[in-house]
């Protein structure tokens, strides 16, 4: 690299963000440290431990990081079909020999580490998608458009569902807000509204109270509309559509969930108590949290922590350490870095001269935001647990090089954004 181009490299790059990803990184490791910490074995550098693994993930993933930031930026853009083949070929190869963890068969042995394909699958759908955009510059207002997003966004849905793991592809709704930003309809969003409130209302009301309730509302909609024949029309399909839904949800719910996640969504819908199993992880998440207060025991002295209360706390629920040994400020900190990111990404993403690049910046917000969202909505009971990981601060070296290439992608993407149309 000549001087001129490093002055370039050094410049360019958003080091704020860069910022915010070590400090993020950093509190992950502390935190995992004190989840699992052991008086008689705490060497920091215990490479044996989940913390010593850790600590040589974060090292790779900055070295990942800063290797992608050393690539041209139209890499991205010509290769994203491969990448994106790549990670559905993973997908498809855990089906075979992917080892069954928790009732998932989403993880590839590879000698002592596990690859979890559905994490590196998010970038691969996120460029495919920013190269369809940039490439064809679709506005989301026919069915062909629409139809191929989907596609894109669908496939590696469809194979995730396989494993099952639930929770990996829920994540994929989140490709639905870059989609708005480039031009897809608002009523699209709503719809989604509709289908959680009535997924919900689908378990709390009996069906022969809710469908007369639906008809009513259609009914009123239709005759406020009845010289409207397109909108009349329109009317009556969401109508019978949102009918239809209701039996959907109870199929699914019986035949496609797995036993204990239909559990742990009759917890959280309070339709059923089970405080010593599936309800355990949120009640002991509950009670680590609230006993931090507002400037929590002090790191290593959380009884929650200490003790192992809580199951799972290094990865899924890694949020109740930070909870209960940094309190209500240390849980204040975490997410307004998790909301600045979020706000600088977004904006660097409305900088952006090339729709591939603003695309791809809104893949990376929503993906975060919706990880950030639903890992602390579970760990504070108002969401179902689904298992998925706290981005850049959850154990796991998947889930941390996935988060840094997407993010170091899109940061490499922004340094070049004078040149790259």
């Amino acid at each position: 690299m000549s001087t001129q181009q490093g002055s370039r490299f050094f410049f360019n790059v958003d080091w704020i963000t860069i910022l915010i990803y070590t400090l993020l990184c950093t509190i992950g490791f502390i935190n995992i440290y004190a989840s699992l910490y052991n008086p008689d074995t705490s060497a920091l550098f215990d490479f044996s431990s989940r913390y010593g693994k850790q600590m040589i993930y974060v090292v790779v993933a900055l070295m990942m990081g800063f290797s992608i930031l050393l690539l041209d930026a139209k890499f991205f853009s010509i290769f994203s079909p491969i990448v994106y083949g790549g990670t559905m070929l993973l997908l498809m190869v855990v089906l075979v020999v992917g080892r069954r963890v928790a009732g998932n068969q989403a993880w590839i042995p590879l000698g002592t580490f596990r690859l979890q394909p559905s994490e590196l699958a998010k970038f691969g759908t996120a460029l495919l998608l920013a190269r369809y955009v940039g490439t064809f510059n679709p506005k989301f207002r026919d069915i062909k458009s629409i139809g191929i997003a989907a596609l894109i966004v669908g496939f590696p849905l469809f194979l995730i569902m396989l494993q099952p793991d639930t929770g990996s592809a829920l994540v994929y709704i989140a490709f639905m807000f870059p989609m708005y930003r480039e031009g897809l309809s608002g009523y699209f969003l709503l719809i989604f509204l509709g289908m959680i409130v009535l997924f919900i209302a689908d378990f709390l009301v009996p069906v022969y109270i809710l469908i007369p309730i639906i008809a009513a509302i259609g009914g009123f909609f239709i005759y406020h509309n009845r010289r409207k024949q397109k909108m009349m029309f329109s009317m009556i399909m969401a109508t019978v559509i949102a009918i239809a839904y209701l039996f959907i949800v109870k199929v699914g719910y019986e035949k496609v969930l797995e036993p204990h996640q239909r559990t742990r969504i009759e917890i959280m819908l309070g339709l059923k108590t089970d405080p010593k199993g599936a309800g355990y992880n949120v009640i002991q998440s509950k009670i680590a949290i609230g006993a931090g207060q507002l400037t929590g025991r002090g790191f290593l002295q959380g009884t929650q922590t200490k003790y192992g209360y809580v199951p799972e706390q290094s990865t899924d629920f890694i949020f109740s350490t930070i909870g209960e040994e940094w309190g209500f400020l240390g849980c204040s900190v975490v997410i307004g870095l998790y909301i600045f990111l979020l706000l600088r990404v977004i904006n660097l993403a409305e900088r952006q001269r090339s729709s591939f690049s603003r695309v791809y910046g809104y893949c990376v917000a929503s993906i975060i935001f919706f990880h950030v969202f639903i890992n602390i909505g579970m760990t504070i009971g108002i969401i179902p647990v689904i298992g998925i990981p706290l981005p850049f601060i959850s154990y796991g070296g998947s889930s941390l090089w996935s988060f840094t290439v997407l993010l170091f992608i899109f940061l490499k993407l922004d340094s070049n954004r004078m040149g790259f149309i």
